[in-house]
């Protein structure tokens, strides 16, 4: 099982669902990067689950920092954090020992890891496991913003409810301090009432996230493997529930001519600016200055509460599932934070390698 990513900076997962604890490791940091713990806490809440929209599993996420750290600041060495698990109902998931949930990881990770699998919630592959990811990202990302790198995440859709786009930086900035994060309010009130509807119903619903990067160089990143758009894309196929992937114009391309997608270009000082923004910021996979945009779908929570059709593996017979246990009926609003995360990871390893790990420690 590979649960490490990253070259110069790289993260190792760890733990499952129902397990003692979760966590992640961080390797190839810089020393003397602050670390705010009231932040990565903050960070953690955004994704913890707060009101009716959510699963009732409640988890304080209470952290602990177990090496890497000094006083406040990174040591250079491998950075530990762990997080406890405490509400777990793991009887819950008795019955799911051998009847497997349809478009869970169940099935494949019992013909992958022969039976030995932990299943309980999830087990490794549950979402539970991206409180770790968050944690991690919240290490790296105030070292970011002191570069004037800033990431921020809004719901695109949920249920076919749309959210308008943004229009400043300072929209991308702020959007992380909303729960809910949309830009406006009367979609949100939408959004939350097709989750709601479909909670009542058993079911569950999905959406799609769009993420800002801004503030990165012209140059950063590789042509052919190591694209900006491919490692993004590798460490988000990662976050459970994500089922695709776009940058820029994305899929709507296909609908246009090249002298409608160019990026035209333009001098701005000393610096070189695209009249739009066609290709997310990246072009033969390295940055053009422009911000990185991308949008990700998060497929609707597979566990639910409908009668499904389905087998036995202990038996190998045809027979029905209606999961028991606590589920989100969407996950896009949580997983925001997440994606957000995630893309700080890849992109702070991606300048450590063009710039050296101690770059991410020095500031103006």
């Amino acid at each position: 099982m590979k649960n490490t990513i990253g070259n110069s900076l790289t993260v190792t997962l760890f733990g499952e669902s129902h397990g003692k604890a979760i966590g992640a490791v961080i390797d190839g940091i810089s020393s003397g990067i602050k670390v705010d713990e009231d932040y990565i806490a903050n960070m953690l809440s955004r994704r913890r689950p707060k009101d009716a929209l959510s699963t009732p599993r409640q988890e304080r996420d209470e952290f602990s920092i177990l090496s890497g750290v000094f006083e406040g600041y990174t040591t250079g060495t491998p950075i530990c954090i762990s997080i406890p698990n405490a509400d777990t109902h793991s009887s819950d998931y008795g019955q799911m020992q051998y009847k497997m949930r349809p478009s869970h990881a169940d099935y494949t990770a019992n013909c992958r890891y022969n039976g030995f699998q932990d299943y309980r919630g999830g087990g490794h592959f549950s979402g539970r496991i991206t409180a770790a990811l968050v944690a991690a990202g919240a290490i790296v990302l105030p070292a970011l913003n002191k570069k004037g790198i800033y990431i921020g995440t809004h719901i695109k859709s949920i249920a076919g409810i749309n959210d308008i786009d943004f229009t400043n930086n300072k929209e991308i900035i702020d959007i992380s301090k909303k729960d809910f994060p949309v830009l406006d309010e009367t979609a949100k009130d939408k959004m939350q009432q097709k989750i709601l509807e479909a909670k009542s119903q058993g079911d569950s619903v999905g959406g799609v996230l769009e993420t800002a990067i801004i503030g990165l160089p012209a140059g950063v990143g590789e042509p052919w493997f190591d694209t900006v758009e491919g490692m993004l894309s590798h460490a988000i196929f990662s976050v459970p529930a994500v089922k695709g992937i776009e940058f820029g114009l994305g899929f709507d391309f296909a609908d246009k001519c090249g002298s409608q997608a160019n990026d035209q270009m333009y001098v701005d000082g000393d610096s070189v600016k695209c009249y739009t923004n066609n290709n997310g910021g990246v072009i033969g996979g390295i940055t053009n200055g422009m911000p990185i945009v991308f949008r990700a779908v998060i497929k609707p929570t597979p566990t639910i509460s409908k009668e499904q059709k389905t087998v036995d593996i202990n038996t190998m017979s045809d027979t029905t599932l209606e999961a028991r246990g606590r589920h989100d009926p969407c996950i896009a609003h949580r997983a925001a934070v997440v994606v957000e995360s995630v893309a700080a990871l890849v992109i702070a390893d991606m300048l450590t390698t063009k710039f050296g790990t101690a770059w991410l420690a020095k500031f103006e």
